[in-house]
Formats: structure tokens, sequence, C-alpha cells
């Protein structure tokens, strides 16, 4: 028998639409997972109990009274929000006891776009301080720890996020990256994550962006589920510095994972350049059994070079790292208070006071010479395939102890895949196709061109019914 937590949200959807479900019942099972196994998970630093309860009820009286073609499209779906986006009247920390106690006044654009959707708001996921690293470790809440193994790593920053979904404690989930947030923490979990491209979700009305690395999208167990939430968070918001191609009229992004791709030409690398950065094993073996697969599926592949050496000179990893310093130091901070920051993050801020303004636009010029030169290389190629991540999950701890220098490094030789999609700004999705023989999740990235979602969730949807994942579920978690 199929538990409520292992249904996915657009079976949710529909089922609340034929009142089959309630949206008390779906978030009262959620609300007691959360209760039952949140303190082994470390998903969420905050759980709205009495307010979703109350918002369940609110949309089931609306599911009574209304027709379903008038029902907004998640109308009494249980959600979290990633604790770097404010929910008006909830806690917002930003994973940081700086900012412990506030409330937050007012939704950012993500949240209002998912509150008009009619979602009901589970609580707050973890993230690390100001979502500054690839792993969920903080100050103010435990970490965040792999449901697939406790004692591994969810990833990060967006790792609440895909611990609440991988462990059933969320149908879905809305997380962030700005350098592989949310692809590497599906990677780690087992879950199909993707990041939108540049100025497909608004930032505002807070955020600022001015490189454009940083953006919302949805962390889910299923292609759809992904396509409906990216459905929902689409949006511009006044200000917005940068705009994302549109669909065609009438098409919806869940209109495209149902549609086949037909036969795609892609490229694919898996080497780090002249980083030298190993790629683990079993993560070379679920990169060779993607391209199989994709080759027994119709599409034509061709082996293609790695970005970082082929496109940017050899100064990518530099010039990122400017980019993030700068980032890192973009959250206003009392100046009397910057000692109590995480080791990571008064070290990236120092440095970032350090760096002139020339210099700073300098790599920043340098990064969109190397982003045209790889729009115009890999334009021929629908798809691009890499590993998301250089190596399987890594302990809790894995990344600190030894200084925060030391802590970048490791953090760079995780993910030397991701961030390169962030500075370019093209949609880019981890599909969990593989566990290794341990039984633990081995993603694989898929990367489009500039507004090429679409592509991406035709494609993906194709590999998930060729080889599903969806009926993987982390053993210990049962109800």
């Amino acid at each position: 028998m199929t538990r409520m937590h292992e249904l996915p949200l657009h079976r949710l959807v529909a089922l609340v639409r034929s009142r089959e479900l309630s949206p008390v019942e779906i978030t009262e099972h959620y609300l007691t997972r959360i209760r039952r196994f949140d303190e082994r998970s470390g998903a969420y630093i905050s759980v709205l109990e009495e307010s979703a309860l109350e918002q369940a009820r609110n949309a089931e009286r609306r599911v009574v009274s209304d027709t379903p073609a008038t029902l907004p499209p998640l109308l009494g779906i249980p959600l979290p929000i990633k604790d770097l986006d404010p929910l008006a009247g909830a806690p917002v920390t930003f994973g940081s006891r700086l900012y412990t106690g506030l409330t937050a006044p007012t939704d950012s654009a993500v949240v209002a776009r998912l509150r008009e959707s009619g979602a009901v708001f589970l609580g707050k996921t973890n993230t690390p301080e100001f979502g500054s690293t690839c792993y969920t470790e903080n100050d103010i809440a435990p970490p965040t720890r792999n449901p697939w193994d406790t004692r591994l790593s969810a990833g990060g920053s967006s790792g609440g996020a895909a611990a609440a979904v991988a462990a059933g404690l969320a149908p879905a989930a809305q997380g962030s990256d700005g350098g592989g947030s949310i692809r590497i923490p599906a990677s780690a979990c087992g879950l199909f994550g993707l990041k939108p491209t540049r100025g497909r979700v608004s930032g505002g009305p807070d955020r600022v962006d001015l490189f454009g690395l940083s953006t919302s999208g949805p962390i889910a167990r299923t292609v759809l589920d992904a396509a409906l939430l990216l459905d929902v968070m689409t949006a511009d918001h006044p200000g917005d510095v940068y705009a994302a191609p549109p669909l065609a009229p009438g098409e919806t992004f869940a209109d495209h994972a149902r549609r086949e791709p037909g036969r795609l030409r892609i490229g694919r690398y898996a080497d780090t350049g002249s980083t030298g950065i190993p790629v683990h094993p079993d993560v070379l073996d679920a990169y060779e059994e993607t391209t199989t697969l994709l080759v027994e599926l119709g599409h034509e592949v061709t082996r293609i070079e790695a970005p970082v050496d082929a496109h940017f000179a050899g100064t990518y990893a530099d010039d990122f790292q400017y980019l993030w310093e700068a980032m890192s130091a973009a959250t206003p901070v009392d100046p009397a208070r910057e000692g109590e920051l995480t080791p990571i993050n008064r070290w990236l801020r120092e440095r970032a006071g350090a760096t002139s303004a020339p210099d700073l636009v300098a790599a920043w010029a340098r990064l969109q010479r190397g982003v045209r030169s790889l729009s115009a290389a890999t334009e021929p190629y629908d798809a691009v395939l890499s590993p998301t991540l250089a190596a399987p999950p890594v302990p809790i701890g894995h990344f600190t102890g030894d200084g925060p220098e030391a802590e970048f490094r490791r953090m760079t030789e995780f993910t030397p895949f991701t961030s390169v999609y962030n500075v370019s700004g093209q949609p880019s999705v981890n599909v969990p196709l593989h566990w290794s023989e341990r039984g633990l999740p081995i993603g694989v990235m898929l990367t489009g061109r500039m507004g090429a979602e679409g592509t991406l969730l035709s494609l993906s949807a194709q590999l998930e019914r060729a080889r599903p994942w969806a009926h993987r579920f982390p053993p210990g978690w049962e109800d």
C-alpha cells in the first residue's frame, strides 16, 4: 500500500481536486512525520504547525465550495520554504544567529507566488549561514543529515529542503541555487532539482544579485512535480535586473514534462580540466551509464571540452571566488557583530573587503567573456551532460575544522561542475538516475540553452520513464 508521503505532488494535487484527500488530512500527515522524524534529519529550522493547519482548513473550505476549474494550482498542498526567503509572519534567520528572533514582515516574490497558488506552508528549511556553503551546518540548528545515511551531509545550501523531501517530510520544496545549491543537495539526496534560467524566477523584492548567480527553483521527487512548481514560481517583479525568454503562448513547463523530447544532440564531459580535481569512480560510472542510456533512447551524444579550460582561460576558479566573496558580503551585518559570524563567512567577507572595485569588475568581465565563448561552443547542443558532483555524499563535518581557506578548497573540490552554469545563467538540473553499491544517490547534471527548461524537462522525464526513481525511498523512515 502506498503511504501518503510517498505520493508525488502531482498526485496529491489530483486527489485534492477530486476530494479524495483533504488538505487538512495531508497537512496533518506531514506535520506528524515532522514531529516524529525531524530530530533525526535536521531538515527544518522552524515548523509552522498552527498556521499550516489554519491554511489547510481554509483550503479545504474552498475545495468543497468551488469548482475544480477555479481552484489555484497547488491549493491545499503543504510545502516548506528555505530560510533564506522571507515568509510573512514567520521567523527568518538566514541560517545565522545574528538574525534569530526576526519575523519576516512580508513575503519574498517567490513565496508570494506560492501563496497565491494555494500552497500551505509547513515551515522553514535549514540552510547554512547566508547560504554560503555546499553543506548545511550552522550555529543555530542541528546539522541537516542525509536520509540515505544520517552520518552523511545532505549537501547545501538547500540541504534542509532536499532532506525534507527525501525523508518524506514534504512532498516537494522551494530551494535556491547560487553556485549549485539546488543541484548539490538534490544529487546527495536522490532527488530531481532544477536551477531555472537566470531571470525566470524573481528574487525580489529584497534579494539583490547584480551578478545574476542565484535563483529560486524546485526540489522534487519527480520531473512533473518540479515542472508544476516552476510554472507557479515563474514571474517577473518590478525592478528585476534580468528576464528569461518566455514560453510560447499557452505553453506550460508541465506540458514539456509530459512531452517526448525527440532526438536530441547532447554534449558531454566529465573532467575538471587544469584544476586537477579528481572525480570519484562511482560518479564516473553514473556518467557513463547515463551516456549509454541516452544513446539507447536515440540521442546523439558527443564529447566536448570541459568549460573551465576551454572557455575561461584557466582563470575561472579565482574569478568565481571574487564573486562568491562579494555575494557573501551583501547581507547586512552590524559591524560590531562581525565576529559572531561563522568562520567561513568572516573569511569571505574579509576577503571581499580587501578586493578593489576594479578587480571585482575585471573578474566579472573575464567571466562574461568566457560565458560568450561557452554559449557559442555549446549552441549546437540541445543539452550538455556532466556529473553533478565530483564525489558521493560526504560525512557531516567533512568540510570544517581546518580553517576557512581549507574549507573553501574542499567545497571547490566537491562541486567543480555546478557553478559555471550560475555564471552563464543557463538552466541546469540534477537527475537522480543512480545509486552506488553502498546505496547512496549519485546524480548527473543536464544543462540547456538559455530559456530551454522545457527541453531539459522533456529529456529528464524520458530518462525517468526509462529508469524510474520515485519509488526509491530511504529505509528507516517508515510510519
